[in-house]
């Protein structure tokens, strides 16, 4: 469900992944915390959670789930409705965890555009997703040569512009340009492959002592393109200091907790990507939306328990008082019920759910539940304990045929005038 840790240094929390998931016989147990009772309103507290540096709760879930197909055609269907103008269709992605998502869309502008240059910027913090994404890029490369693609550590105000905004982190910003060799998906592989050395290097993070929320150690700027398109790419590669952001299509899937704050998703995360689109350009906001199985399974344990505290009718009119005067400049499209929410599932065979349910099929269950609500550990330990967890996951699998998942869409477009 969520894209990763690409937010995580404006998300807040815990670093480092916890142990897997196993099976605790019922013991006596403490009550339940209430919801969200472990981490802070904004969820950057010194001791607030970071749900998305559970790197296990992360691969179970994406793995298992079909969360990155929904979202990547939910995105599919906004290329029908940018106007892209030259040198190069500009597309930003909030948060490309492992890079499912974009990988996706970009198939599927070669197909809508298979002649026309892609600027393609990522932003993303965990060293590991951007191992992913990279690992599916060399067919990228093949299919569409005409691509330049950016991956950066920043933060989101600082993203879209490839351009830390602090004078200090400016002059430390390493900035890799990549130039990839050949003609072959083969040769482009290796040559990626062989940029771990460099990324460990720079995609250091550390965590704040004052917040508890997890930064760049260093900023860091990666372009990738093909050396034989270097001359038609030649206005659309990024300089270090003098890029612009102008997007015809800005991606924001998962992009902040769902607890923190209605001020910080909309001043700290939304309004800057808003900010970043060129005329005519569309900012598409994915998010979870809850009344569905996965919420039932958490209410089974934690009575009550609702994640799902801001709509996008609130996030969009927190982002209007945050945009001020330069409001008028865009449409807020929050669209009505039947179009906004869409549907994505956990991977179950029919007989699964039917006959007796496996253990491992109630634990990818219970994981996706407990990820998509972004359940702390100290309230899931508590769960665990209980006992009553995987009853309750089996009750609501047989209730339903099968897990499923509401997230709900949302737009911002920049008006043509301005």
């Amino acid at each position: 469900m969520q894209t990763s840790s690409a937010a995580l240094a404006e998300r807040g929390g815990n670093a480092g992944a916890a142990d897997p998931i196993e099976a605790t016989a019922p013991v006596a147990a403490p009550a339940l915390q209430a919801p969200g009772a472990a981490a802070s309103a904004n969820g950057d507290g010194p001791g607030s959670f970071r749900f998305y540096d559970n790197r296990q709760k992360y691969l179970m879930f994406v793995n298992t789930c079909t969360e990155k197909w929904a979202v990547a055609e939910r995105v599919e269907r906004e290329l029908q409705n940018i106007h892209p103008k030259p040198p190069a269709i500009r597309v930003f992605d909030a948060g490309v965890g492992d890079g499912t998502v974009l990988t996706r869309v970009l198939r599927s502008m070669h197909l809508r555009y298979p002649t026309l240059p892609f600027y393609v910027v990522a932003k993303e913090i965990s060293l590991e997703d951007v191992r992913l994404t990279l690992e599916k890029t060399p067919d990228r490369f093949f299919e569409h040569p005409s691509t330049v693609l950016v991956i950066t550590n920043l933060y989101y105000r600082e993203a879209p512009w490839l351009n830390p905004q602090s004078v200090t982190a400016a002059s430390t910003l390493n900035w890799h340009e990549v130039a990839l060799t050949g003609t072959t998906a083969r040769e482009f592989e290796k040559q990626i492959t062989g940029l771990q050395p460099l990324l460990a290097e720079n995609w250091g993070t550390v965590v704040n002592k004052a917040t508890g929320a997890l930064g760049y150690e260093r900023p860091a700027v990666l372009v990738i393109y093909r050396e034989d398109h270097r001359f038609l790419l030649n206005s659309v590669i990024p300089r270090r200091g003098s890029t612009r952001a102008d997007y015809d299509l800005v991606i924001a899937s998962q992009p902040y907790r769902l607890r923190a704050s209605l001020e910080f998703k909309a001043s700290r995360v939304l309004a800057p990507l808003a900010k970043a689109l060129g005329p005519d350009g569309r900012l598409l906001v994915v998010q979870s939306h809850g009344g569905d199985p996965g919420q039932e399974i958490l209410q089974g344990v934690w009575p009550g328990e609702n994640p799902f505290v801001h709509d996008r009718h609130q996030i969009l009119k927190a982002i209007r008082e945050v945009l001020g005067s330069s409001a008028r400049s865009y449409n807020f499209n929050a669209s009505p019920e039947e179009r906004a929410l869409f549907r994505h599932e956990m991977h179950t065979m029919p007989a699964e759910i039917e006959g007796s349910i496996g253990t491992s099929t109630l634990f990818a269950a219970w994981n996706a539940a407990v990820y998509v609500g972004q359940i702390e550990d100290a309230r899931l330990e508590q769960a665990l304990a209980s006992g009553r967890y995987l009853e309750v996951t089996r009750e609501v699998l047989r209730r339903h045929g099968g897990l499923w998942f509401w997230d709900e869409a949302f737009g911002i477009t920049r008006r043509r005038s301005f």
